[in-house]
């Protein structure tokens, strides 16, 4: 595979092409924001782009959802110190073909890569665990609720889905961080959920992206 590096930490992007280049992978490019990585990629159009959550300019999680709407084909798997489950739920939602840990060994990282040449999605056991068991609570939860959401509380779901941190939606809907707790406590009140990933996991998969039309 031709493959484009995307990560704000240079030491970091070396040692991941050393360790591709030993394997026999092409690396077409390297980048260190995600605006860049969105401007190589369709550039370079790489069969997959290996992407940090936490970039400058724009993050990985805002660059997987334009990769991918102009190349549908290209492959994204997500490269993270993060093991949120709202990170995870949110590079679902936006069509990631993989989501890695930084802290796993060389040898597993590889294993996955190849997997995902066989068409398997490049993840853990574990974060593939946590899919599971969210999903399955939110469907359990979740059952009662639908439709009962304000325009205002779809907004910061919806944005919340988007990966963005309680202090920057409010920043967005210009309220305090206070109100965006009191949304999200009465979003997870409504939809029967006992946190904020089983909240977003609910929402991947129902389509609860948009808010409610108003009349």
């Amino acid at each position: 595979m031709r493959i484009l590096v995307a990560d704000d930490h240079s030491l970091f992007r070396d040692g991941i092409i050393g360790l591709l280049e030993a394997d026999g992978y092409e690396v077409v490019g390297q980048v260190g924001d995600g605006q860049t990585a969105i401007e190589a990629a369709l550039r370079l159009k790489p069969d997959l782009v290996l992407m940090d959550i936490y970039m400058p300019i724009k993050n990985g999680l805002e660059a997987l959802s334009e990769i991918k709407a102009k190349l549908p084909s290209t492959r994204v798997v997500m490269l993270t110190v993060s093991d949120e489950d709202v990170d995870l739920f949110t590079a679902i939602k936006g069509k990631a073909d993989g989501y890695l840990l930084k802290s796993m060994n060389g040898e597993r990282f590889l294993d996955r890569l190849h997997g995902l040449e066989k068409g398997e999605m490049a993840i853990s056991r574990l974060m593939a665990t946590h899919v599971i068991t969210a999903i399955a609570a939110s469907e359990h939860r979740g059952k009662k609720g639908v439709g009962t959401l304000t325009q205002r509380e779809y907004e910061v779901l919806r944005l919340t889905v988007d990966g963005l941190s309680n202090k920057a939606i409010a920043q967005r809907l210009v309220v305090s961080e206070n109100t965006v707790k009191y949304h999200l406590k009465k979003i997870m009140a409504k939809l029967n959920v006992q946190s904020r990933a089983e909240a977003v996991a609910y929402a991947v998969r129902t389509g609860m992206y948009r808010p409610p039309e108003t009349s």
